[in-house]
Formats: C-alpha cells, structure tokens, sequence
C-alpha cells in the first residue's frame, strides 16, 4: 500500500482529544511528511500551557500512524501556537519530603487500577532497569502504564527515561507528571538537583512515596510500577502497608550471594501479606558476540530453583547485554526497539498480560 498524507490524516482522525473532537476536526496537524516507509508530523497545540498536557495524545498519535500498513517509523513534534501566558504571581513552591499523614487504611492513587512493585534483596542486580523496560513493553503492548522511581536515595528512572526537568504544580500540591516512551512518570529524581544527595531519615522517606503515590496526577492507568529501593526498609515497609498492592516481582542474579538477599525480599513480602507475583532472573548467562558460545557467569538455575520451591513462576530469565547498558545509559529503554532484548521484554509482559496482574 502506497503511503499517502490522507491515509496519516485518516489514522489522525481516530485520535480523541480529551475535550471532545480529534486531532484533525480541531486542526492540530501540521507538516505531513512521507519519505518511503518513515512518517514525519507536527501535533501544534493552541497553547504552550495546552501542549504540557498533551503527552498522551502524542503518544496515542504516534501508535495510530505506527499501526497503517507500510509504517516503519514515526516521529511526532509537539509544539505550540503563541508564546507561554506570563503568570500573574508565582506558583507555590512545591516541598516533597516530610512526615507523613495519617491514612485510615490502604489507599490507591484514582484512576489507578494496579500497582505493582520490582524489588530485590540486593543493589546492582538490574531491577530499575528492569523496571523501565517492562514499563515501556507494557506500553507497547497497549496498557496505560505508570513508573514511580521510589528509590529515593538512587533514582534512576531519569536517566533511563530520558527526562529530566521538574514536573510541575499548579497549587503546590498537585503534581502533574512527565511522560517518556508512552509512559507516565514521576521520580524523586526530578525534583532534586543532579549529583546532588538525598540525606533524609526515614519518616521524610516514607512522607516523599506518599506525596508522589497521593498527589502525582496520574490519570488513568492500567498498571502503576514502582521501581523500589534495594534491601527491605522504610519504603517498602510503607508501600505494603499504605497501598493497595497488587503484588510484588523479585529481581535477582543467579548467584548464591544474590540469593541469599532475594530470599530476604521474598520473606519481607511473605511478612507484609504482599503476594509474590513471580521471580526474574537478570544477567542470566552472557552470549558472546563473536563466537555465540553462553557463559553461566553468575551460576545457573539459583532464581529458578527458588521460584520452584516458592510455587510462584519465572517469568524470564534476561542475558547480560550491552545493547540493555547503552540504551538506558542513552534514555532510550532498549525495549523501545524491536531486538532480541525487546523481545524478551515483550514476552516477560504479556505473560503478565495474560495472567492477569497488568
């Protein structure tokens, strides 16, 4: 099938705006570009302050042109007409950090059909990458995702997303989130300085997740991960106790040393009544590039020996890969592109899909 900019517009025209109307009957179009297989567009909203709001339109006018027939790529710009209205006064200072406030019981952010939780018993085993990765194949896969960096000593969400400005706030209390890769994002990350560290005691930790659990617009979403801190502390603690928790997926090595604090993690959740959803097994095995031949560096078998022994199921089992470090080193999840690791990726969601638990 021959590309043609009626065809784009035609796919743009079942993109709803969330006031009515679409893309095309409201004129935000511009610059329809077809050069072979490759789309280009520009998505211009009437104002800067409407354009901050219109991540998920972009999103969704992104995957309708990258699903006609002939598409292999997309690139949508967002822009805006005019210049930003100048604030009469300020915004409020928005303060993240502090006591927290007292709950009746559990709560889950409106909007909010899932929250699901990456742990690990140990740091360096690759759970936010992991994290982000599965955000982005979840996104892919046509589910409304969320990611909340909770891990406020190391945040790295960041980084791995590509993103990094502060979010902003309205009344000093609301707070609008970023997006990335089709996902909806939120961080401890961007509201601090870069290389600069989080020196607080545990009830600031424990206040900060549930400003950005309680106060982050996150709209609606079919599963919200939380990339949670290494170890078993504070914000674990208060994720098990403070939320809704749909369930929780343990990362870890092959090692026996990982083991030992992946089983830690596995008891923390088992204590806090938190279902273990399954088990991930990072840096499973490294395949030579120039020979094909696998080596078992960290052992073999440890994660799925003890998702066995647990009753609950490996739901992948991740090689150690460069292309994995250069694209979230890049802030472009490697699950984005379509190689072998995205694969893998897609496969570990759909499995969660499938199952029922995003």
């Amino acid at each position: 099938m021959t590309l043609t900019p009626d065809l784009i517009s035609a796919a743009l025209k079942r993109v709803a705006l969330p006031d009515g109307g679409d893309l095309v009957s409201n004129d935000l179009i511009r610059a329809i570009q077809i050069d072979g297989s490759a789309v280009r567009f520009v998505i211009e909203a009437p104002t800067p302050e409407a354009a901050q709001a219109m991540g998920p339109v972009r999103d969704a006018a992104q995957a309708a042109v990258a699903a006609v027939p002939g598409v292999e790529s997309v690139q949508v710009a967002l822009t805006a007409h005019g210049p930003a209205a100048k604030p009469s006064t300020p915004p409020p200072s928005l303060k993240i950090g502090g006591h927290p406030k007292p709950q009746a019981g559990p709560t889950k952010p409106s909007g909010v059909q899932r929250i699901l939780a990456i742990g690990s018993g140990k740091g360096g085993v690759g759970k936010s990458t992991i994290s982000s990765n599965l955000a982005v194949a979840l996104a892919k896969q046509g589910r409304k995702v969320g990611l909340l960096d909770a891990d406020i000593y190391g945040p790295s969400q960041p980084r791995m997303m590509g993103v990094n400005k502060r979010p902003a706030s309205p009344d000093g209390k609301t707070i609008i989130p970023l997006h990335a890769h089709g996902v909806t994002l939120m961080s401890i990350g961007f509201m601090m300085e870069e290389g600069k560290a989080v020196v607080w005691r545990g009830p600031m930790l424990m206040g900060a997740l549930q400003q950005m659990l309680g106060q982050v617009q996150w709209g609606e979403l079919d599963v919200l991960i939380v990339d949670l801190p290494p170890g078993t502390g504070d914000v674990q603690l208060t994720l098990c106790t403070k939320s809704e928790l749909t369930g929780a997926i343990v990362v870890s090595t092959p090692q026996d040393v990982a083991l030992i604090d992946a089983r830690k993690a596995l008891d923390m959740f088992k204590t806090l009544k938190t279902p273990v959803l399954g088990l991930i097994e990072n840096m499973s095995m490294f395949i030579c590039p120039d020979c094909g031949a696998q080596h078992e560096i960290f052992g073999t078998g440890g994660v799925a020996t003890e998702a066995d022994k647990m009753g609950v199921p490996l739901l992948g089992a991740l090689p150690i890969d460069l292309e994995t470090r250069l694209a979230g080193d890049n802030g472009t999840p490697v699950a984005a592109g379509d190689g072998p690791m995205a694969q893998a990726y897609a496969r570990i969601a759909k499995g969660l899909i499938d199952g029922g638990m995003a």
